[in-house]
């Protein structure tokens, strides 16, 4: 019990410095992607937090695995290197004897996994893409920022709007440079507002002027005029199709077994057995070589986990193509995954040794 007790502090110790770590790097890596895509107008430079949260919650499952994988070879390293091992397998105890405490350590990790790969990953893939769509679906007028330019959400055309006005459907010193069918034009004004007619939103123009340029000729024409409507009521095309695998609960994933949801459904779970292979993986494996010093167990759990996380994503691609059965890959993968640590942890155990070519072992004729 003694015994148990430490291993699993120095493993909640180890496990929650790694978290925090990898939780950070992630955290700024999303909020630079995600300040990105602010700036060019998806995402609502409002809502950055929130996104940039939503995501990091959805790769929770992957940074949770890798931090318990890191945390179980870097106490196992420690201990090998200070001979605690030694100790232990003096006892006539084995490696299969830490199999209980580490799963003991693990299961509400596990569990927290399962949980967020199977439930949190579509549900914030969905809260998401509604917070995009929803600000992709605002006006023009209304998504531009004062005193910057940006791009419109159909791509075709480029706003700059001085916005000193309280409502938010209309603006001042208007800057519109639009891609039409054969031509381009630049159009400015003093005064815009959005207005509704007919069922669809128009922006709407006053005293201003316009610069059509034809691309095939070069011929350039310019007018003035009082008042201007340009109908933006189109919206862009959907990116992601509502029904996307990425977005549907693992219920419907199960209720309809087509390629692309059968291939999200083993990445899913795979996140969840990668999990519970990685803890196995790290007792078979680790172990301390003077000669390398005790870096090295970090470095193949990176390695080892960076390897294994992509052959689950290039299976996901695999099934979905259509070139392999989603049971048979799963099988194939983790099951022989867990079959080689297992064996590798029984032979470890047992100190199994194959005797050199030429050599036989003792009672036996040469």
């Amino acid at each position: 019990m003694v015994f148990d007790s430490s291993l699993r502090k120095e493993l909640g110790r180890s496990f929650s410095a790694t978290l925090v770590v990898l939780i950070t790097v992630v955290m700024t890596v999303m909020l630079i992607r995600t300040l990105g895509q602010a700036s060019v107008g998806r995402v609502n430079p409002s809502e950055v937090l929130l996104v940039m949260g939503l995501t990091v919650l959805g790769h929770l499952p992957t940074i949770l695995t890798l931090s318990l994988f890191v945390a179980v070879t870097a106490t196992l390293t420690r201990m090998y290197g200070s001979s605690e091992m030694v100790i232990w397998f003096s006892c006539g105890q084995g490696l299969g004897r830490f199999v209980r405490p580490l799963l003991r350590f693990a299961w509400p990790v596990l569990l927290a996994v399962a949980v967020l790969a199977l439930v949190i990953w579509p549900w914030s893939n969905r809260q998401i893409k509604d917070l995009r769509e929803r600000y992709q679906d605002r006006g023009d007028v209304e998504r531009v920022a004062p005193g910057r330019f940006i791009e419109s959400a159909g791509g075709q055309r480029v706003f700059f709007i001085d916005k000193d006005t309280a409502a938010a459907d209309s603006g001042t010193n208007i800057f519109i440079a639009a891609r039409e069918r054969d031509s381009d034009a630049v159009v400015s004004a003093e005064r815009g507002r959005v207005v509704t007619q007919g069922g669809e939103r128009e922006l709407q123009l006053d005293h201003g002027f316009r610069l059509q340029t034809d691309s095939s000729t070069g011929d350039m024409r310019v007018s003035e005029f009082v008042r201007y409507s340009n109908r933006i009521g189109t919206q862009a095309a959907r990116a992601e199709p509502s029904d996307a695998p990425r977005l549907q609960s693992t219920p419907t994933l199960l209720q309809n077994a087509t390629a692309s949801n059968l291939a999200e459904l083993s990445w899913r779970l795979g996140l969840v057995l990668a999990a519970v292979n990685c803890v196995l993986i790290a007792l078979a494996v680790t172990r301390v070589n003077p000669r390398v010093g005790r870096s090295a167990g970090l470095v193949f759990s990176l390695f080892a986990f960076a390897a294994y996380y992509n052959l689950i994503n290039a299976g996901q691609n695999w099934i979905e193509g259509g070139a392999v059965n989603a049971s048979v890959f799963m099988l194939a993968l983790h099951g022989s995954i867990a079959a080689g640590a297992f064996g590798w942890l029984r032979w470890r155990e047992r100190n199994w040794r194959v005797p050199p070519a030429g050599r036989t072992t003792p009672g036996e004729p040469p």
